[in-house]
């Protein structure tokens, strides 16, 4: 299994393959420049664990990167990592099918957090899971529902939770693929059938 980042950026390039080889020293990191450089990469070093990617790399145009990556391996976490400000480019590329969405400005310390929690490597919120239907979910699982269901935003979750908002990101991320589905209208379209909403 390998880690691949992509990004035309050797900087950014060399210190994001470097947080991962930090977090993951067993893992190959692969570092390419160009996107036309992934399918013969990935014959080269195998089967991938995780993508880390620019927004705007040469030859692609918006998303569809992300898109064609996504189809590919749909159930390999993607993590877009892009100087543009969250807001529609983050909309953009998280219906494109990535996971997460980092602005390269986000601290060192926190794109780690947000790796390791990609990569299952933080301590789960498995505190006393609860079956629902065929899945189970964590009481934090459980928790976050409810203050969907509430309305409240990342940031009021974040805030309510004393965690930071990609943190919030990293659970709904986790929750999301644990009983398959992509918003937060699925989510809770998924919680009133299971009965885990009082209306």
């Amino acid at each position: 299994m390998s880690l691949y980042v992509i990004d035309d950026h050797p900087l950014v390039r060399q210190a994001l393959a470097m947080l991962l080889r930090r977090i993951k020293p067993s893992a190959k990191v692969v570092e390419l420049e160009k996107y036309s450089e992934l399918k013969p990469a990935l014959i080269k070093h195998g089967e991938p664990e995780l993508f880390v990617l620019d927004l705007l790399l040469p030859g692609v145009r918006g998303a569809s990167g992300i898109h064609e990556v996504k189809s590919m391996y749909p159930d390999v976490p993607l993590i877009v990592v892009s100087a543009m400000p969250s807001g529609e480019a983050r909309d953009a590329c998280l219906e494109a099918g990535a996971d997460m969405y980092l602005e390269k400005s986000t601290d060192s310390a926190e794109i780690s957090q947000v790796f390791q929690d990609m990569l299952g490597l933080s301590s789960p919120d498995d505190d006393g899971e609860i079956p629902v239907g065929e899945v189970k979910l964590s009481k934090r699982q459980k928790q976050l529902i409810l203050m969907l269901d509430r309305g409240l935003s990342n940031r009021d979750i974040a805030a309510e939770l004393n965690i930071s908002e990609h943190t919030v990101k990293v659970h709904l991320w986790r929750l999301f693929r644990r009983i398959g589905v992509k918003s937060r209208t699925q989510t809770l379209h998924y919680a009133r059938s299971h009965g885990l909403l009082m209306s």
